[in-house]
């Protein structure tokens, strides 16, 4: 990622499109040009995107498929993928991607002001017809005319105003329905108030609520507890046949770990077919890390899916942030740093409580509790980054000492990897 230079002249921030089944139906990127004046070339940005979410297949006449609308058709429609919904904050550079005709794997938001002015409507409609998805944001000054609204699929509309925007009001004359995407939801509770009232989904998901001390009269999944036993025999350096006994206590465990180590994203050359081929080429240090992955996948309650998705994108995202350091013990632990950001969530427990009976590194321990050590400037980045906050990404960058290239292919490099595993 770092070959593509255009990434250097932007900030990037990124957010789940979550729907009524609380599934990923895409992400949403944010992009701010760091300068107010920056050239920036559409299509280098495209390229350097495209290596992430690659160009549509095409049929064999070799036309590129329709784009699937996710957002209507969800998350486990076969075959489907989970697209990229661009937040373009420059109007120049919006407009140039207007221009530059995205293929259809890019979902492109539009402002209400530009869909309200003539000037837009023919590249709007050239979209439309190409087959992309768009999306207006916020409220027109006035009605849209009926072949303007037809161009857009959904609107997103704040939580803090009428879910029916006038777009949403002028589609009531043309055939085509533009759905709502709820934004500024900061709250599960909220969340699901936004899919009774008829949004189709939600842009971005509450992950900062704090989490009540755990029942301990609520039993402990099976899985979750042979997934921490694992751990605690492998920081313990156990012999591989006995973790091998423990992981067949629960085969489903086992399938997972498989799948896992066997991704894109672990990079490995050859397959592995069992633990202990796996203990074999990859050791305990670097064994830790997947079961810490593993672990975060233990849950299955309603809101799981999310943190999940979130846990292992802020995993791969500081581990990749550790890279350049070419410290292999640092990108190990700051994985398992954003795995386990999210685990008191994912497990319904507090951080201090489940700390107690999982072994992590103390530059672990210090940034999951909000107690400093080196690792929690990286995770407070990758958070601004979750949250799509310019000046406090800006700051954690500073702080660090990091270039905006760095962050942004560390972040692409990392939601690819994602990408791979899901």
């Amino acid at each position: 990622m770092r070959e593509h230079s255009v990434l250097g002249q932007l900030a990037i921030g990124y957010s789940p499109m979550v729907d009524r089944q609380h599934d990923v139906v895409a992400t949403r990127l944010t992009l701010f040009p760091t300068r107010a004046d920056a050239v920036i070339d559409p299509a280098a940005l495209l390229a350097a995107l495209e290596a992430v979410w690659p160009r549509p297949a095409t049929t064999p006449a070799g036309k590129p498929v329709r784009p699937l609308d996710p957002v209507a058709a969800g998350a486990k429609t076969p075959g489907s993928e989970r697209p990229v919904a661009l937040n373009v904050a420059s109007e120049p550079l919006l407009q140039g991607l207007l221009a530059a005709r995205p293929p259809g794997q890019f979902l492109i938001e539009v402002p209400a002001f530009m869909a309200g002015d003539p000037v837009h409507a023919a590249a709007l409609a050239g979209l439309h017809g190409s087959g992309s998805v768009l999306l207006i944001k916020g409220r027109p000054v006035k009605p849209l005319a009926p072949e303007v609204v037809q161009c857009f699929s959904h609107s997103l509309v704040d939580a803090g105003e009428d879910r029916r925007s006038d777009a949403g009001a002028a589609a009531t004359t043309s055939p085509r329905k533009v759905t709502t995407v709820q934004t500024g939801v900061h709250s599960p509770a909220a969340a699901e108030q936004a899919f009774q009232r008829g949004a189709v989904a939600v842009l971005g998901w509450p992950l900062d609520e704090p989490v009540a001390k755990g029942d301990p009269r609520r039993p402990v999944p099976t899985d979750v507890t042979v997934v921490l036993e694992l751990i605690k025999g492998v920081d313990r350096e156990e012999p591989v046949a006995r973790l091998e006994a423990m992981l067949k206590r629960e085969p489903t465990i086992a399938f997972r770990l498989m799948r896992y180590l066997n991704s894109p994203a672990f990079g490995l050359s050859v397959e592995i077919n069992s633990f202990g081929h796996a203990v074999m080429l990859l050791g305990h240090q670097r064994l830790k890390r997947w079961l810490a992955l593993l672990l975060a996948s233990s849950s299955n309650h309603a809101g799981a899916k999310v943190a999940m998705h979130a846990a292992v994108r802020r995993g791969l995202f500081m581990e990749e942030l550790a890279r350049p350091h070419g410290d292999a013990e640092m990108s190990g632990e700051m994985f398992i740093c954003g795995v386990f950001s999210l685990l008191d969530r994912l497990l319904r427990q507090p951080v201090v409580q489940l700390l107690e009976g999982v072994p992590v590194p103390e530059r672990v321990r210090l940034a999951l509790l909000g107690q400093g050590g080196p690792y929690q400037p990286y995770l407070q980045l990758v958070q601004a980054v979750e949250q799509e906050a310019l000046f406090e990404i800006r700051e954690a960058t500073e702080r660090l000492m990091l270039q905006p290239l760095e962050v942004n292919a560390a972040l692409l490099t990392a939601l690819k990897g994602a990408r791979q595993l899901d």
